[in-house]
């Protein structure tokens, strides 16, 4: 069966690929991450997404599309809070390129880190590949978290210190005040 990965970055993809061809899955990664800010570390991503499935052996297609403007303008908003509207924008595109080239199933390395909204990233999944008539296949893969940090670290990965947005690098550095 044709599957293929949306791929957050290279390093959190690690343990999906693992476990995958542990499924019997070949997967296929896919890169599309217009989210990414500033565009220095959209590319530094890339590029150590393509080393990733280089050292792995991984098929890969990049979309190095950068609609910047677009994410920020729905991430601001967004009534539900912009963390949806990226999960949105990637598993949509992601579901649509897979259908599009002939892969039978998609799934995502979101599902990998412990820092993500698990539930919320599984049921827009769902609901995308309803509506875009593609099977999702859904694997909890936060119980490889640490074993993708080890895999990531041996391939001497590029490891992100934030989510990917402008506002997740804010959060990492500015914390609001309780106000009492």
């Amino acid at each position: 069966m044709k599957l293929l990965l949306h791929m957050c970055c290279g390093p959190c993809s690690a343990y999906p690929i693992k476990r995958l061809r542990d499924m019997g899955y070949e997967p296929t990664g896919y890169f599309f991450n217009p989210n990414i800010h500033p565009y220095k570390e959209f590319k530094h991503r890339l590029e150590t997404a393509i080393e990733f499935a280089e050292k792995v052996q991984l098929p890969i297609t990049v979309d190095r599309e950068y609609t910047l403007e677009a994410f920020l303008m729905s991430a601001l908003n967004a009534p539900n809070g912009r963390c949806i509207v990226c999960y949105e924008l990637r598993l949509r595109q992601a579901a649509k390129f897979a259908k599009e080239n002939g892969y039978e199933v998609f799934t995502t390395s979101l599902l990998v880190s412990p820092y993500q909204n698990h539930e919320v990233i599984t049921a827009t999944a769902k609901r995308i590949a309803e509506e875009e008539n593609i099977k999702f296949l859904y694997e909890d893969f936060r119980t490889g978290w640490y074993e993708g940090v080890d895999i990531s670290k041996n391939l001497e990965l590029y490891r992100q210190p934030y989510c990917g947005c402008i506002f997740s690098e804010r959060d990492r550095y500015y914390k609001k005040k309780n106000k009492k």
